[in-house]
């Protein structure tokens, strides 16, 4: 038999339920919605989660059309989900958790007597670390981005070989490789020895189903790819990221791209310019490196200094 919060599946079963992380402010119980793919044989186990950030919801949309096309009697293995993570977040369309104001991801592995975020990260993790791979699903938040895996652990860590191996089998296309934040569980399931990896699949207001459809791919990806399904992939080459370029607005005004999504970019490569409302040009903002185009924001309104878009650098292939 196997357990997640109020969800026991034996061998051959599937099982739904919800994992007790508190009380919402009148006393009602906060559960998760957590299932359980006990597969017919045995194998390793498989976490995958999403939405722990609360706007972040093409990861849910992956979880719900993977699910159900998971047959247990053709499972190796065991599969735990934890379908929303950010309980509160999520209630409200926020990326952040009200109930403490902490952004989520950067509580791992979590206090089980500390604030509203610690505790979630604390019960989640406790799932996490008894698994043998976690897929911990994100999007860009709402700002437009290309379908990406990032790897988190750092390139000294002694499990990047192996994180760098599921971010391929996953296969979005591109890769982000570059040491993440304290706090995030892609860098707690390394230390505890467990492959792990964040695919940002792409980003968007609600759900983008492209983005979605490539999450439920990189999942069933990875199921056949190590052993808890039968068939095989065959990924294709990543082009590799190891660093961001950040750019901002000198001036306020409407924002027009010249790159597109995926776009490489040279050194000297306009990537927007800035006008006013009557399209007299107030500023042209070039790139300083080399790289693919990779995330913008979504509104065309700025103000000086206010974010704009970035491109991944130090890019290569593997």
């Amino acid at each position: 038999m196997t357990t997640l919060g109020t969800a026991t599946a034996a061998p051959g079963e599937v099982a739904t339920g919800r994992l007790d992380v508190g009380e919402t402010r009148d006393g009602s119980t906060v559960g998760l919605p957590v299932a359980v793919v006990n597969g017919s044989a045995d194998g390793d186990t498989l976490y995958v989660q999403a939405v722990s950030d609360g706007d972040e919801l093409n990861g849910v949309g992956v979880i719900s059309r993977v699910v159900p096309q998971l047959a247990p009697e053709e499972l190796s293995g065991t599969v735990l989900f934890v379908g929303i993570v950010n309980y509160h977040a999520y209630q409200v369309g926020e990326h952040r958790n009200p109930i403490d104001d902490r952004k989520l991801n950067r509580t791992y592995p979590g206090d089980r007597n500390g604030t509203s975020s610690e505790r979630i990260s604390h019960a989640t993790f406790q799932a996490a670390r008894e698994s043998d791979l976690i897929l911990d699903l994100h999007q860009g938040s709402t700002s437009r981005m290309i379908d990406e895996t990032r790897v988190r652990c750092g390139s000294r860590h002694r499990l990047h070989r192996e994180c760098l191996r599921l971010a391929k089998t996953f296969d979005c296309g591109y890769i982000l490789d570059q040491k993440g934040p304290d706090g995030q569980l892609a860098r707690a399931g390394p230390d505890e020895g467990i492959p792990t990896i964040d695919p940002e699949l792409g980003g968007s207001v609600g759900w983008d189903e492209t983005s979605i459809r490539r999450g439920v791919d990189g999942v069933f990806n990875v199921l056949r790819g190590y052993g808890f399904l039968e068939g095989s992939v065959d990924p294709g080459r990543q082009v590799r990221a190891k660093g961001f370029d950040q750019y901002g607005s000198p001036n306020g005004g409407l924002v027009h791209f010249e790159k597109d999504l995926g776009d490489e970019v040279s050194i000297g490569d306009t990537l927007f310019r800035i006008t006013d409302p009557f399209g007299t040009v107030k500023a042209r903002v070039t790139a300083d490196s080399s790289g693919v185009f990779w995330r913008t924001r979504r509104l065309p309104q700025v103000a000086t200094g206010e974010y704009v878009c970035s491109v991944g650098t130090d890019i290569d292939s593997y």
